[in-house]
Parts: structure tokens; C-alpha cells; sequence
């Protein structure tokens, strides 16, 4: 059993979505956050070091895992059945490997520089503006459906979700590549079913 520590329509409502596509077993622990405006607070009941979200934990081991890109690596090794994450030894292993450092090393920063409007230093910094890591992201989505030429995996979980977050805003650039990857992505029955179970007690 794997209990995913929880907030409402946040980064961690992705992770309902990966466990459902798994067929994992799993239970939702709610926690409260601290939120930008101020409210909330950190839960005592949630293990994340900084008191945020996603976390999960492995009953069977023991186990705490944080960090999006790490619980995704995680519960596909965990649950290999299910097909939606390379495992050692496999063809694609490596880009699987790669896309998930990707994400947490240069995506989001890029993200988070362009909103905070801070000039990336160049030649120094690890990551990237928004538009040369997204020239990137459509570059491999126009050569195949799926992140992983091999198909499906709980990489488009982490990128189709969070660009169905920022597709409204002025944060991405337009692409209809990427419009079409966000509707593979949302219109995958794992995702209704996440939907409907955020913020249900």
C-alpha cells in the first residue's frame, strides 16, 4: 500500500493520476500546506522536509519518497507490470532517466525564472529559458504520441499535467503540438478517474 500525502488541486494530484494508471493500491492522506497568500501551515503529519506536496510513503518498506521525479521513478520501479516506466535494462531506460532529471533541473526552473521574470545566467545556471526547454519538449513530441519513442509512461504524467496547468498562461509558448499532447494526456480514462477522487475525502 502506498499512502500519497495529499493536497487539492496541486502538483501532487498528478501522483492519483499515476497510481490509478499503475493499478497501484493506494490510500490519500490529506495535509495542509502553506499557501502563497500566507494561509495554512506545515502539517506534522506529512513527511515532506519542507512540509509540502507531493510526498508518499511505502508501507511495505517503510520507505518516504519526495520530490516529483523521484516518486515517478519510484512507483514504476515498484509496479513494473503496469508498463510506464522503463526498468533497468530495458530500451529507454536512459531517456526515461534523462526526462525525469529534465524535468526538476531545467524545466521548472525555467518556469519559475519566467515567472519570477529573472534573467536565466547564462552559460552558468542549469537550466534554460522557458522557450529554448519547450523548443526541446516539441522537438521530440513532433517525432512521436508519447515523451518515450517506446510509448506511454509516467513521464507524460509529469509533463502533460503541467502543461495543462500553464496552457491558459502566458508562461508557455503556443504550440499546437503541445495542445495535442495535453489532450492525449487529460483524455486518458487514469485521468477522469484521478479527477474525481482530488479532494475527496
Amino acid at each position: 500500500m502506498i499512502t500519497l500525502f495529499h493536497r487539492p488541486k496541486t502538483r501532487s494530484s498528478r501522483f492519483i493520476f499515476l497510481l490509478e494508471e499503475l493499478g497501484a493500491p493506494y490510500e490519500i492522506q490529506e495535509v495542509t500546506i502553506r499557501s502563497s497568500d500566507g494561509s495554512g501551515a506545515v502539517d506534522a503529519a506529512n513527511p515532506h522536509p519542507h512540509g509540502k506536496v507531493p510526498a508518499i510513503r511505502d508501507n511495505e518498506t517503510g520507505d518516504v519518497v519526495y520530490e516529483s521525479p523521484a516518486i515517478a521513478l519510484y512507483l514504476t520501479d515498484k509496479f513494473p507490470k503496469a508498463g510506464i516506466g522503463p526498468t533497468v535494462g530495458q530500451k529507454g531506460r536512459g531517456a526515461y532517466l534523462s526526462w525525469l532529471a529534465y524535468y526538476g533541473s531545467v524545466l521548472e526552473p525555467s518556469f519559475v525564472s519566467k515567472f519570477l521574470n529573472t534573467p536565466v545566467p547564462r552559460g552558468t545556471a542549469g537550466w534554460v529559458v522557458v522557450e529554448e526547454a519547450m523548443e526541446h519538449v516539441i522537438s521530440t513530441l513532433s517525432k512521436h504520441k508519447w515523451l518515450l519513442e517506446e510509448g506511454f509512461s509516467s513521464l507524460d504524467v509529469l509533463y502533460g499535467t503541467t502543461f495543462a496547468m500553464f496552457g491558459a498562461s502566458p508562461m508557455m509558448p503556443k504550440s499546437e503540438v503541445i495542445d495535442l499532447y495535453v489532450k492525449h494526456v487529460t483524455g486518458r480514462p487514469a485521468y477522469a478517474q484521478a479527477q474525481a477522487k482530488d479532494g475527496v475525502r
